[in-house]
């Protein structure tokens, strides 16, 4: 038998002090509970896949859970990939997600480990499309205009403003925070940082302050 690790992070609300990850209220006052959209975003890797589940609610967005699956490096191909889809399976069945977003593989200097990634990728979307739930998907670019403002932000200013903008406690690990960052995007249909709710805030230097 195959190892296989999901863990699931589930951080405290900032808002009004409370406990309960899973309804935390955050960016706008007001909300319509019949226009609810749950949206999972997913950061696909052969070693670490992320994910990251919020509820769209108007213009509002709620944190709901996110963490990551780890797969083992002494493990076979076939078997790390089992892994992945049987995590993302887990993680589909009980959070009910409505529609699936997943950041788009770059090619990098290693083609084989873009190829790694690239077959990730592609069970990740197998999961999703095995459930018939609907699949778009964004460029790290465009994942990280919409969050930070900038295309080129580090994984550390992506962390932080997904924090901030989920009102979380604490900054969850860095491949959640990139799930949660691409679940974001997809909420605001993918635009820049222009098009989010985000009354209350104010631009510095291509940043949230």
């Amino acid at each position: 038998m195959k190892s296989r690790s999901l863990h699931l992070r589930q951080l405290p609300s900032a808002v009004d002090g409370r406990d309960d990850s899973r309804h935390s209220s955050i960016i706008t006052p007001h909300s319509s509970l019949n226009s609810r959209t749950r949206i999972l975003g997913i950061d696909p890797g052969l070693r670490i896949t992320g994910f990251g589940v919020i509820d769209k609610l108007g213009s509002n967005l709620i944190y709901v859970t996110s963490g990551c699956i780890k797969t083992a490096a002494s493990d076979d191909l076939a078997s790390r990939l089992k892994t992945i889809l049987d995590g993302l399976h887990e993680v589909i069945a009980g959070e009910q997600p409505d529609q699936v977003t997943i950041e788009k593989v770059f090619v990098n200097k290693n083609p084989q480990s873009t190829l790694l990634l690239g077959q990730a990728r592609g069970t990740a979307m197998c999961a999703a499309v095995g459930r018939d739930l609907p699949v778009s998907e964004y460029t790290a670019l465009q994942i990280k205009q919409a969050v930070v403002g900038n295309g080129h932000a580090a994984k550390e200013q992506v962390q932080a403003m997904v924090r901030r903008l989920l009102a979380l406690a604490g900054d969850p690990s860095p491949d959640a925070a990139d799930a949660l960052a691409c679940a974001i995007c997809h909420a605001h249909g993918g635009q820049g940082l222009g098009k989010l709710a985000t009354a209350g805030y104010r631009m510095k230097k291509g940043r949230l302050v």
